[in-house]
């Protein structure tokens, strides 16, 4: 058992966090995460209004909470309140400033967690008053900023709130796929952490099997930032943000070459279409972090939460001070 600040907020047994990727966490992975002893997170992404209904409607019963792309949730701030309807675990906000939307969070009783990179945005999260900050390193698949590693920032952050506002908990992110993991995380001041590309890899993911099969196959090395699909899928990423992605023919194409891509912008948008109908990963994206490096298998939601708990506390206990009892 790992106790943390973190399970005592959220009355949770595993201080283990379901990163709330763009359609992959749907319902059936973040119930079975929540129902595992984790904290699962419906993935809001860019905004869909009807499939975000349609998956807490899924998820009925068990508590899970949901994550936002802020500058798109900037767009369609209704999309707020048909989460905040469902009174979600938490709601997770990333990718810009989370000012605008924190006293709707807070009015809702609903705790806010904010993803940052650096930390002028950490700053930035503590001002808005979150109740939890996810440190993300550059280690994570998808968007981020710079290359900060989880090793560094995650310290990095957890002093800044130690002087700032000690009542704010912290997540690492970013790299974290194992136990190991985790016990570094925690090592590092943080109170748990956020989850992605290994629950990417498990059974009840919005994943084909196809690129499950791919991932198995893929090391760290063959990740690489870039903006290539940010361009192709036409989506407004403020310039500042890249992604992490599993490397193929298509990045291998373009990356480098994005004047060029974007003068031959409907060609290479219809060939992602194509590839994406396909399951054809030498052209259509695979967001994973560094992490897909130790993913050896897909495995049950489930399995992977306690797995890397049993271990973090395993690996956690082996260090800790040995106390002899004496007798007087």
């Amino acid at each position: 058992m790992l106790t943390t600040r973190l399970t005592h907020a959220f009355g949770i047994e595993h201080p283990v966090v379901l990163a709330p990727m763009d359609l992959v966490s749907g319902a059936p992975l973040a119930t079975a995460v929540t129902t595992a002893g984790g904290l699962g997170m419906i993935g809001g992404g860019y905004g869909d209004g009807e499939w975000l209904k349609r998956e807490f409607d899924a998820a009925a019963g068990t508590r899970v909470g949901c994550g936002f792309i802020t500058w798109s949730l900037a767009r369609h701030s209704e999309l707020l309140d048909v989460a905040l309807e469902y009174q979600p675990a938490a709601v997770m906000l990333s990718f810009g400033d989370p000012a605008p939307f924190a006293d709707r969070i807070r009015a809702a009783a609903i705790p806010l967690l904010c993803q940052v990179h650096t930390l002028d945005q950490a700053r930035q999260a503590l001002d808005a008053g979150t109740d939890v900050i996810v440190a993300q390193g550059g280690e994570a698949g998808g968007h981020g900023v710079g290359t900060r590693s989880t090793f560094t920032l995650v310290p990095d952050v957890a002093d800044l709130i130690a002087e700032r506002s000690p009542h704010t908990l912290l997540l690492g992110a970013g790299g974290v796929a194992d136990g190991r993991g985790l016990a570094a995380a925690l090592a590092l001041g943080a109170d748990g952490v956020l989850v992605g590309t290994r629950f990417w890899a498990t059974g009840e993911a919005a994943v084909s099997a196809r690129a499950h099969a791919r991932a198995v196959a893929a090391s760290g090395d063959d990740t690489v930032r870039t903006s290539v699909y940010d361009i192709v899928r036409q989506y407004d990423w403020p310039a500042e943000y890249n992604g992490r992605l599993l490397r193929n023919h298509f990045i291998d194409r373009w990356h480098g070459r994005e004047s060029e891509l974007g003068a031959h912008l409907p060609e290479a948008a219809a060939e992602f279409e194509a590839a994406v109908s396909q399951q054809d990963f030498d052209v259509a994206n695979m967001i994973v972090g560094e992490g897909v490096g130790l993913v050896q298998e897909i495995l049950p939601a489930g399995e992977v939460v306690r797995g890397m708990a049993q271990d973090a506390a395993a690996r956690l206990g082996r260090w800790a001070p040995q106390t002899t009892a004496v007798s007087g």
